[in-house]
């Protein structure tokens, strides 16, 4: 191994390894490994090495740093052609011999692909061992420190959850909670270590450790984010509570494609409890900074009230529309004509893939008691998960969100469709002004507004840039704006949850697609926003793209249209986006992970 960046950036050279000081030549050699075998722009290596402020003289300055790598190359026998200059910049060719980073992926890739869960851990254990600290230690450069290092550390981090998912799976638990405890310590906002390490106490015979863990996250998000603990640990908490038996946490996003062996933990629960923890009958709360979608909100209180039925209403769109935002904020609303109670069900697990017809029928509520009742499932993965929970519904109305408009669901059921699409410009900026405070917005409007645009008016995205500001008070929108709209498909991301990600929720989307439909999807990234869709692909493939989420209907005269944020992705995807956005997740590696109530 030539360089390693998952530590401090250093050389190895035979038996020694030189960790390099700090310096500009540090900075732009980190710069060029994080993209092996890319082009990396001379704008983009300027800002790396001079942190967004580069002198008149930058460029010939930047050539300098060049010469002075070439020599330190030549010091350890590695050939000066090693950097090479491009039209546009400079490229380093790096492959699993050269590169910790490559070979590190290369070794979780390789597990994905692996025939059975032991050879799955011993590789991904084995990826593990290639980390040596804190990644780019030695790195001065605020652009990469702030942007870089995040992103190496999630995937250091998805690789852990999966190991100790395996470790648990194996019934590992006592060997794990080093591990878990150290991790869920160190990373207290990121909820997958906290639900692994209240499993493993609870699988190991200390429940009341494993509850006294839950309430210390759930009062420390209480006061320093003002939030409730996500649906996993409050199913899991829920399951503690009726003693229920934990199988094994065998599936997550990094490997997708194997059935998963662990009951679900999903649980029929209202969303609001009193102040000891426990479940209070009622409704969601509002959702948050929640602006727009006053007539669908208006059409489906109608019809979810409606004496006569039927009462089922669907909601679709794209990811990252707001499907799940909107059907909380219509129960919330519609909640008092509801004596029964409202129960809201995710028929998505934890690790995002879908419950099967089993064990969702387990979760509804049970009929009778005469009041009626409204049944919200969200994350519907089709019709074939649905229709059989509608028998078991009795009378009640039911609210379901899908990125699949569900035809046959109300094809033999009745009920209405709302097709959403992404908000308007004046609904985008009320929901920054919601999210982030009026008094900020309103102090850089034309910049609010310039942000909503890079958004594509999608809720997820919004939220997440309103994440961004939030973090960071200091921060001008006219400069989180600008920062976005470079690379917003890369850019829009909070790297502590990869619900919270746009590369993450639409490569997710993508990868789950068949290989004829995510072939036909990149193609449409490539044409002209006036151009019509159809000669992209068959009639059969765009309709089930529209059926998928990924496609809309179009206007007169052209039968299909894309929206345009979905359109910046499928280019920057076909482009080799985060390296294809690890090839959509590796194609069919991606996992269906439902964003949290995205608008």
């Amino acid at each position: 191994m030539r360089f390693q960046l998952l530590g401090p950036l250093s050389i190895a050279h035979g038996p020694e390894t030189v960790v390099l000081k700090p310096s500009k030549p540090t900075s732009l050699l980190a710069a060029l490994l994080l993209h092996p075998g890319a082009v990396v722009s001379t704008g983009y290596l300027l800002r790396a090495v001079w942190d967004e402020e580069p002198p008149a003289t930058a460029r010939a300055a930047l050539q300098t740093c060049v010469l002075r790598l070439r020599r330190l190359f030549e010091k350890y026998g590695i050939s000066a052609t090693t950097i090479e200059a491009v039209p546009g910049g400079y490229r380093m060719r790096n492959d699993t011999e050269t590169l910790d980073l490559v070979l590190f992926r290369l070794l979780t890739a390789r597990a994905r692909a692996a025939a059975g869960t032991g050879e799955e851990l011993y590789r991904l254990r084995e990826a593990l061992s290639l980390w040596h600290g804190q990644p780019l230690a030695n790195v001065a450069s605020r652009m990469l420190q702030r942007d870089a290092v995040p992103a190496l550390e999630q995937e250091r981090l998805r690789v852990l959850e999966r190991v100790c998912d395996l470790e648990l799976a194996a019934g590992n638990c006592h060997q794990v909670l080093v591990d878990l405890y150290e991790s869920a310590r160190r990373h207290p906002v990121r909820e997958r270590f906290t639900e692994q390490l209240i499993e493993a106490l609870y699988r190991t015979g200390r429940q009341a450790e494993a509850l006294a863990e839950y309430r210390t996250v759930r009062d420390r998000l209480r006061e320093e984010l003002g939030v409730d603990p996500g649906p996993g640990l409050r199913r899991l908490e829920l399951a503690i509570l009726r003693a229920e038996e934990l199988g094994p946490a065998a599936r997550t996003d990094l490997h997708p494609e194997l059935p998963p062996p662990r009951p679900a933990l999903t649980a029929a629960s209202p969303l609001r409890r009193d102040a000891s923890g426990g479940p209070v009958p009622g409704g969601p709360p509002p959702v948050r900074g929640f602006a727009g979608r006053e007539a669908d909100l208006r059409a489906m209180a109608l019809r979810l009230t409606d004496a006569d039925g039927p009462r089922i209403v669907v909601v679709s769109g794209a990811p990252g529309i707001g499907k799940s935002a909107l059907a909380q904020q219509s129960a919330h609303e519609v909640q008092g004509a509801f004596p029964g109670g409202v129960t809201v069900i995710d028929l998505a697990r934890p690790d995002g893939s879908g419950l099967d017809v089993e064990e969702a029928r387990k979760l509804l509520p049970e009929p009778g008691g005469g009041d009626r009742r409204l049944l919200l499932l969200d994350n519907a993965a089709g019709a074939g998960q649905v229709l059989p929970l509608l028998s078991r519904a009795g009378d009640a109305s039911v609210l379901v969100t899908s990125r699949r408009g569900l035809a046959a669901v109300v094809a033999t059921h009745g009920g209405a469709v709302h097709r959403l699409d992404a908000l308007g410009p004046a609904e985008a900026y009320r929901l920054l002004s919601g999210l982030v405070g009026a008094e900020r917005i309103g102090a850089e409007g034309e910049a609010a507004h310039e942000l909503a645009a890079v958004c594509g008016y999608f809720p997820l995205a919004l939220r997440i840039a309103a994440g961004r500001l939030l973090t960071r008070p200091g921060l001008s929108v006219a400069d989180c704006t600008a920062w976005l709209a470079e690379d917003p498909s890369a850019r829009l991301a909070l790297a502590e949850d990869p619900r919270l990600s746009v590369p993450e929720v639409f490569g997710q989307a993508v990868g789950a697609l068949p290989p004829p439909l995510r072939e036909t999807f990149l193609r449409l990234g490539a044409l002209d926003p006036a151009e019509d869709l159809s000669p992209a692909g068959s009639e059969t493939v765009l309709e089930q793209l529209v059926e998928a989420g990924m496609l809309e209907d179009g206007p007169p005269g052209q039968p299909y249209r894309i929206h345009a944020f979905l359109r910046v992705y499928a280019r920057w995807l076909a482009g080799g986006g985060a390296s294809g956005a690890t090839a959509a997740a590796t194609a069919a590696a991606a996992t269906t992970v439902t964003a949290p109530l995205t608008h």
